[in-house]
């Protein structure tokens, strides 16, 4: 069985650069993941890189299969997880090629299950408990210090924190509601950041998340809004640079058996119901 301590979810490149990748298939209670997962060293780590969207990005972020992703990264031992993704910036000083390391999330998606926790039995026969878990703060505190420090080793100087919605998609939003979400005070706009990150802290999984600003969202400035060329024009300039940032990422965060943010107490306490992988 192929094992992996680090988890990416993010594009299908990132994992090039791995060696000795074998491809992973696995099963879950929810169905299949987006897509293969694969495992390879990086820096001396054994890392699951998994693309978010598929192969060919044939996923919608309303479609994806968010929980089997992050139990499917579970099962093959991961604990520590970093997501990368594409956001909008709700700020002038926010524009492209700004990123932003998040330390606050707010949910405005609309039809996304966001629980293991929700009673319905598994294929084996088990019934999850209903559990609240503790989401204050949603993104690991040591993971988010690796991922700062990795970004100003590379002469980027990151966002320290700010507040990403997460919007339904998949299409990107009205002027008044870009206006609405930067008069909230938010920061960035994305579309794939929940529920992923209350998935993982269910399975007490540490998550990080890195915002690549590619645009300002279409309230923030006049013109035209945001258009999808525009997107991955910008995420294609910086994707090599956000590619040596998530590995130096990597290779500062703590061995697993070292953990112990608020992240691994995720579940003090509470009769979960079912087996973790």
């Amino acid at each position: 069985m192929v094992n992996a301590e680090i988890g990416v979810i993010g594009g299908s490149g990132f994992y090039s650069f791995l060696q000795d990748v074998s491809e992973v298939q696995v099963e879950t209670p929810y169905g299949p993941p987006s897509d293969s997962l694969y495992v390879g060293e990086l820096a001396g780590r054994q890392v699951a890189f998994l693309p978010r969207h598929g192969r060919g990005h044939h996923l919608p972020p309303h479609r994806i299969n968010y929980r089997a992703n992050l139990w499917a990264l579970r099962s093959l031992g991961v604990r520590q997880v970093l997501g990368p993704c594409a956001v909008g910036g709700l700020r002038a000083e926010y524009g492209p090629g700004t990123l932003l390391v998040p330390d606050q999330l707010v949910d405005r998606t609309k039809s996304r299950t966001q629980t293991f926790f929700d009673g319905h039995p598994l294929p084996d026969g088990s019934i999850p408990n209903v559990v609240h878990t503790t989401f204050a703060d949603p993104y690991c505190p040591v993971g988010r210090t690796a991922a700062l420090a990795a970004a100003r080793g590379r002469d980027w100087e990151p966002v320290d924190g700010g507040t990403m919605v997460v919007v339904e998609g998949p299409r990107f939003s009205t002027r008044a509601e870009s206006q609405w979400h930067a008069a909230m005070g938010w920061s960035v706009v994305g579309m794939t950041g929940h529920p992923e990150a209350v998935l993982a802290r269910e399975l007490g999984l540490c998550y990080t998340s890195m915002a690549l600003v590619t645009d300002l969202d279409a309230g923030a400035e006049t013109g035209e809004g945001v258009s999808h060329t525009e997107v991955l024009k910008v995420f294609g300039e910086n994707v090599g640079r956000l590619r040596e940032v998530l590995f130096d990422a990597v290779a500062a965060l703590p061995r697993t058996e070292d953990r112990d943010c608020l992240c691994t107490h995720a579940h003090d306490g509470w009769d979960l119901g079912i087996e973790l992988p």
